[in-house]
């Protein structure tokens, strides 16, 4: 607050010290009689024209930091900005991964699932068709069923 305050301080200083320089070198005590009391009007006016080239300089310095300042806020915010997308990207790749994961999984316990029930089906088949008919080729079917069921136990 403080500083917004003093800001202002160098050109209120300088408008001040234009309008004292302009009475100084264009009025005298006829046109205000305040002007009187000054002895040498000229030498305040020199005076005051070099204190209002310094005031220009201080307002020209205040006015530059205050310019840095807010391009410094600006790319700040901006940066901020950028880091926030970027979180924002992240977070969502890292969603569609987890989906994918989840997708693959699934579609992994389906597949065991459909591979599980032709397996189960065939022994079926193959039982059901030895029982039917004990012939030397569905007693070929049933046995290759089995092995079937041996090798690929883990799945059951």
């Amino acid at each position: 607050m403080w500083l917004n305050f003093l800001a202002l301080v160098p050109s209120t200083l300088l408008t001040v010290l234009l309008i004292a320089i302009a009475f100084l070198r264009f009025y005298d005590q006829t046109d205000f009689e305040f002007l009187g009391f000054i002895a040498h009007p000229r030498i305040w006016s020199n005076q005051c024209t070099v204190a209002a080239i310094l005031a220009a300089l201080a307002n020209f310095g205040v006015e530059w930091n205050r310019r840095n300042r807010e391009t410094d806020r600006l790319a700040r915010e901006a940066q901020r900005r950028i880091e926030e997308e970027q979180r924002r990207i992240e977070e969502e790749q890292r969603r569609v991964a987890q989906e994918r994961e989840a997708r693959n999984r699934e579609a992994e316990t389906r597949e065991r699932q459909i591979s599980r029930t032709r397996i189960q089906t065939r022994c079926r088949i193959a039982e059901i068709q030895f029982q039917l008919d004990r012939s030397e080729t569905n007693r070929r079917n049933l046995s290759e069923a089995l092995a079937l069921l041996r090798e690929y136990g883990e799945l059951f």
